[in-house]
Formats: structure tokens, C-alpha cells, sequence
């Protein structure tokens, strides 16, 4: 590993702004820390609300990230305060992070971490601690300490490992006192912590450490894990059929959002010959334990197997670890906690790859990226000695420590669309834009479609400046071409696992009396207003019914279907096909959990591209009027008096899509501000 630390970048900072840079610099290495492991400090000087100067434990704070921490996530710990802590003998987490609150400098500031007493005790101006892979390719063997030893001789203290806390803390400092000339210390089953009177003196060390073991690493290591590998059957079109099965089925509880990885490093480490022994021992670190779960799922499956055949090992599996987690659980707990979500977060299928799950899509990518670098330690530890973990009642401890499911408890309540994967088609402009805006707001993993992929693409990249470019998935989509459907909805299975909510909203105008309508005009509008609906309608009952969890269609339909207007017959009769698509469609679902709804909206002008100066032209000759009042014309008309807008149709998408309309199916809302004609019969 290498040093990269600059002095020419770092001789005229602060104090402060060297704990930024040395925590930078840690973060990212991804080999050292991942998605908010690791701490860093530093003790100094500072002057308190009263001018007064103190001394100060600047420490990072409790969910941030190394890579990306600024200044205002290190909160100011009073020393003078929490240093007689040393003399105590016991204090409990609740005790010490309530006694922490009351030490900080700024009201305001993020809580400190958990290790914030393990900074303060050692006495050195800068501490850092990280989980590095090598380090715990050394701690997570049978014979750590004389692994450790062999790899890195007696300048590191070892310790045994204990849950983060005051005890911790207390054992670390006593360990330093045992052996003042060490170089840093070792947490088995949890990472490195290292010292210095500078931060590059902290920071050099720890790369200094980690490359001893790296090197030990390759020297020592024997590849028989990665030779013992059994023959690869990867295949994407059942990855991607089997994926909603296998969402379905872990989302009995909650719903997940999956991800798939089927790269050569995944497909080799699924087909190892012992895989099923060494995922069965654990987690390397209740750090990773919290983002990938105690343990994965593991499917066996041979290149014999077809779609049903794996589905029902997959169904088997799933239950199996559902049951082993809550047996776990019963012999493990204290009832002082309810059980968790007894469902994997990671499912590795023999040949095919992994599946991560999490809340939304980052979560099942911070899921992988942790269970990657599990695959790492596992591997190493195991070609150097024997990988070993955290015993059960350990594992337990860390999954249940009351602090950990206090922070939970703190976490932003999940919005209405929260979990939700939902797919709009015709979203580049109107009504489309409105409500793919409109669900990422709510919280939803949005499949924007369009034919202008352009258009679809800036608003993509807009909307991902908001939102995270991990909550929306542009796709270029012609519904009147299947072909292009079946890609997409492949791209959807292997991105998100399946779909919860389908907005068909794209349509296209075609103008002129009956008798004067070519056929090709019919034809387009047809292929476009009713066939269009019917395909992705189609395929998205297909993977709605595969999964098993129910899901919302909503149609954006029009007023015409109920109050048709001259000259837009084949608009207007295209669209009452898919009205009566709609209905049958909930008729032939309901069983299934499907509901399927029509939304009527009335003219919207603004950002449609519906409305074309062609369309205008032609409405207004229809109604009289001048072609720049047909906005102001269509308003007038209305019972309310009042414009509609795509912001409009959106609040109503929202709540056919929702669960606040979860009793209702088959329906027809008009969105129009009232249009007596339309009226709904």
C-alpha cells in the first residue's frame, strides 16, 4: 500500500484541517475503510463559547465517511472532562454516550463516535483506526496471535475482541501502558489503530503496518480455496427471470430493492468447492455484520436446472434461512428487543453470481461492496491459516446493541414510495417529467422511458443532481416496439429486481375528422394509445406476478374517454381501449395483489409534447377560437375555472400508486377541474 501523504500540500494547515486531510487520505483507500468505517482524530487547543481556552478531542462523527468529512463532522470533545473516565472502573454504552453529549463543545454538533473514549484515553495527539482487509486476513484465523505475530514481530499490541464501548476503551489504554514502545494496536475481529504525535506520523504508521501484512499476505498464502472451483454456468436470462422470484420472496416483511453482480470475481467465489463452509462462519467485523447480515444465503444449483426448478431451490433456501435466523435469534436473545428482518441481504446462487438487497438501491450497493471485501478476508484468512469470526452470542450482541438499534430508531421515517420501484413510460416531458419527479420525491426508484432519449437523458441527469444518481434509471423505450420492452424490463430485473408501480403514460395526438383520417394515422395512434399500454401493461404484470407482492398499474388516460371531441376520433378511441384495458386487467389481477386504476386528465399545455402548434391550430379551428387564447379557452370551460396541470395528474398518480389507495381497483379519476360532459358514468 502506498504512502501518499504530502508535505508540501499539508505544512501551512491547521490542526483541524490535517484531520481532514490525513481522513481523506484513509478514506479513500477503499482496502482500509468502506461507507463510514474507521475513525480519525486529533487533540488540541481550542477556545470554548467563553473564550476560554481548552483542551479539545476533535474525533469524527457518528455516519460520516472518511472520504468525503469536512470539518463540521468532528465534533469537539472536552479532554479535561472525559479523561478522569481512566479511574473509572465500569460505565455502561447508554451511560457514556449520554456523559459524551454533555462534554461537547457545540450543542450542535453530530454525536461523536462510539470509539470517542478509545481517542481520548491514548495518549497521543493523533489517533486512526480502520478495518483494513489485511489486517483482519490476519485477526479472523484460529491462530490469530501467532499469525499476527509472524507477520508483523511484537511492536503490536493484540487485543482480544470486545464490542466498541468504555470496556474497550479501558483495555486499550491498559494494553498501551503494558507496552509503551508499540507501534499500534490490533482489535481482533474488528481493525488497526495507530498513533502518533503528528497526523502523518498516525497516518504513516498505518500504511507502514498494513503493507507489513499485505506482503506477509502474499508470501504466506496457499490459493487452495480458488483452486477448488467447480465449473461456471452463468446465464443472464435466468439471472434476470429469476430475479423477481427472488425479491418476492425476501420482501415478505419489508420490501428490498436488489442489485445483481455476476462478474468473474463473484461467479469464481460462488463456485467454490468449500463455499458453503466458509460463509457459514461469519462476518469479518460487526461493522460488516450491520450492512451484509451475520450471514449470506447460499443457493446450491447445478447447470441442470431450469427456471422453475431453481425457483423452488431459491423458495427452499429463503425459508431454511428464515428459520435458522429465528431459531438464532430465540436461543440468543433477552426479549428485550423485538427480531429484526429475518431475511438475507446477501443471496449468492452457485454459477450465477450475488444478489445484495437493502431499503433502496445504495444500500444494496454499500451491501456488495462490504460482502466483497468479506470474500477478501475470507480467502485470505483461509489460504494462510483458517478464516474464524465472531462466535453467535458475539454476533448477536453487535446486531442487537442497543446503540446500534437506537440509531435506527433515529433514522427519517420512510417516505410514501419508500422501497418502491416504479416505471414511467412517456417521461421526458408533461405529465411523464411531473410524476417521475413527483415519485422520487416520495421516495421511489424511478424507470424513466422514453423515444426521446435525449430529452430523457437531461432530465435524468437534472433530476440525479436532486436525488441520487442511484434512484433513477433512464432507458430509451418505443412501446410499440417489444423488443425494446423485453430489453428494458431485463435492464430493470438485473438493476432494481424487479417493479412495484407502472405509470403507462406515454401517448401521441393524431388529429382529423374520420372521414378524412388515413389509416396510417389510425394505425400509429393505435399502436401508441392502446397496443403501447397493452405491452408494457403486459410485461409488467408478468414481473409483478413473479414476485408475489402485489403492485399498482396507474393509466394515464384522457377526458376524451368518456367526452370525446371532434376530430380526435382515432385519439379518442385508441384511448378508450385503454381504458377498457385497464379495467380488465383489474378484473384478471386482483388475486394476484395487482391493482389497476385510470387516471382523465384534461388539456395539459406545459412541457407536452402532445401539444403541438399543430394540435393547437387544429383544436382551436374545432372551437372557434383563436389559436393563441385555446389554453385560456380550455380553462373557461371547466366547472372550477382553473388551468390543470402535469403537477396535478402527478398528486393523483402518487395516490393510486400508493397504499392510500390500496383498496381500490378498476377505478376512473378525472382530473379535468370539471368538465360536466366527462363526468364519469
Amino acid at each position: 500500500m502506498l504512502n501518499i501523504w504530502k508535505n508540501e500540500d499539508s505544512a501551512e494547515m491547521s490542526d483541524l484541517d490535517k484531520l481532514i486531510y490525513q481522513s481523506h487520505l484513509i478514506g479513500t483507500e477503499e482496502s482500509l475503510v468502506l461507507w463510514g468505517g474507521g475513525n480519525t482524530s486529533i487533540k488540541t487547543v481550542e477556545k470554548d463559547f467563553f473564550g476560554v481556552p481548552q483542551r479539545v478531542l476533535r474525533i469524527k462523527g457518528s455516519g460520516s465517511d472518511l472520504k468525503s468529512v469536512e470539518a463540521k463532522d468532528f465534533p469537539a470533545i472536552n479532554l479535561d472532562k472525559v479523561l478522569p473516565l481512566l479511574d473509572r472502573e465500569h460505565m455502561s454504552d447508554e451511560a457514556m454516550v449520554d456523559f459524551l453529549d454533555h462534554c461537547l463543545m457545540e450543542s450542535s454538533a453530530p454525536r461523536p463516535s462510539i470509539e470517542t473514549l478509545l481517542h481520548a484515553f491514548l495518549p497521543f495527539k493523533s489517533v486512526v483506526h480502520s478495518h483494513a482487509d489485511a489486517i483482519l486476513s490476519l485477526t479472523n484465523t484460529t491462530n490469530h496471535n501467532t499469525i499476527i505475530k509472524k507477520a508483523l514481530g511484537d511492536s503490536i499490541i493484540v487485543l482480544p475482541y470486545t464490542r466498541p464501548g468504555f470496556k474497550l476503551s479501558k483495555e486499550s489504554a491498559s494494553g498501551l501502558g503494558k507496552q509503551n514502545n508499540a507501534n499500534g494496536l490490533i482489535l481482533v475481529n474488528h481493525g488497526l489503530v495507530t498513533w502518533g504525535n503528528t497526523p502523518e506520523e498516525a497516518y504513516s504508521k498505518h500504511i507502514d503496518i498494513v503493507t507489513q501484512a499485505e506482503k506477509f499476505i502474499k508470501k504466506t498464502r496457499k490459493d487452495k480455496t480458488q483452486t477448488k472451483t467447480q465449473k461456471s454456468f452463468y446465464n443472464q436470462k435466468l439471472v434476470s427471470a429469476v430475479s423477481p422470484f427472488i425479491r418476492g420472496l425476501i420482501s415478505k416483511n419489508d420490501k428490498s430493492v436488489l442489485k445483481f453482480y455476476g462478474d468473474e470475481k463473484i461467479v469464481a467465489f460462488s463456485n467454490m468447492e468449500d463455499i458453503e463452509d466458509l460463509i457459514k462462519i461469519g462476518a469479518a467485523t460487526p461493522d460488516h455484520l450491520m450492512h451484509s447480515k451475520r450471514l449470506p444465503l447460499f443457493v446450491k444449483n447445478t447447470d441442470k436446472y431450469d427456471l422453475e426448478e431453481l425457483v423452488l431451490e431459491i423458495k427452499k433456501s429463503v425459508d431454511e434461512y428464515t428459520n435458522n435466523y429465528t431459531k438464532w435469534f430465540s436461543k440468543h436473545t433477552d426479549n428485550a428487543h423485538p427480531m429484526l428482518d429475518p431475511f438475507p441481504r446477501v443471496i449468492i446462487v452457485r454459477g450465477l453470481g450475488m444478489w445484495t438487497a437493502g431499503k433502496d438501491k445504495r444500500s444494496a450497493h454499500i451491501a456488495q461492496d462490504i460482502y466483497r471485501h468479506t470474500i477478501d478476508i475470507i480467502i485470505n484468512a483461509d489460504s494462510i491459516d483458517s478464516y474464524t469470526s465472531l462466535s453467535d452470542q458475539q454476533s448477536y450482541d453487535a446486531e442487537y446493541w442497543p446503540l446500534e438499534l437506537y440509531k435506527r430508531s433515529l433514522a427519517p421515517v420512510d417516505k410514501e414510495l419508500s422501497r418502491q420501484v416504479a416505471l414511467v413510460t412517456g417521461a421526458a416531458s408533461g405529465i411523464g417529467k411531473a410524476i417521475a419527479r413527483k415519485f422520487l420525491e416520495e421516495g421511489a426508484h424511478v424507470i424513466a422511458t422514453d423515444v426521446d432519449y435525449e430529452s430523457l437523458k437531461i432530465l435524468s441527469d437534472s433530476l440525479c443532481k436532486s436525488y441520487g444518481d442511484d434512484r433513477i434509471l433512464p432507458i430509451r423505450m418505443d412501446v410499440t416496439n417489444e423488443s425494446e420492452i423485453v430489453a428494458a424490463f431485463e435492464k430493470i430485473k438485473l438493476t432494481f429486481g424487479g417493479l412495484d408501480i407502472l405509470v403507462s403514460n406515454a401517448g401521441a395526438a393524431y388529429t382529423g375528422l374520420i372521414n378524412d383520417l388515413d389509416i396510417e394515422d389510425w394505425a400509429k395512434s393505435f399502436a401508441v394509445n392502446a397496443t403501447g399500454h397493452f405491452l408494457v401493461a403486459k410485461h409488467s404484470i408478468n414481473m409483478m406476478r413473479d414476485q408475489n407482492i402485489g403492485g399498482s398499474i396507474v393509466f394515464v388516460a384522457t377526458k376524451n374517454v368518456t367526452s370525446p371531441g371532434s376530430s380526435l376520433g382515432a385519439y379518442s378511441a385508441a384511448k378508450a381501449a385503454e381504458a377498457q384495458l385497464a379495467r380488465v386487467i383489474a378484473i384478471e389481477n386482483g388475486e394476484y395483489g395487482i391493482r389497476s386504476n385510470i387516471i382523465n386528465p384534461d388539456a395539459i399545455f406545459e412541457d407536452s409534447n402532445l401539444w403541438s402548434s399543430e394540435v393547437k391550430e387544429e383544436r382551436a379551428r374545432a372551437h372557434g377560437v383563436p389559436a393563441e387564447e385555446i389554453q385560456d379557452f380550455y380553462r373557461k370551460r371547466t366547472l372550477l375555472k382553473k388551468p390543470v396541470t402535469a403537477e396535478d395528474v402527478a398528486e393523483t398518480a402518487l395516490f393510486l400508486a400508493s397504499d392510500r389507495s390500496m383498496k381500490t381497483t378498476g377505478a376512473m379519476i378525472p382530473v379535468d377541474a370539471g368538465i360536466r360532459d366527462a363526468f364519469v358514468r
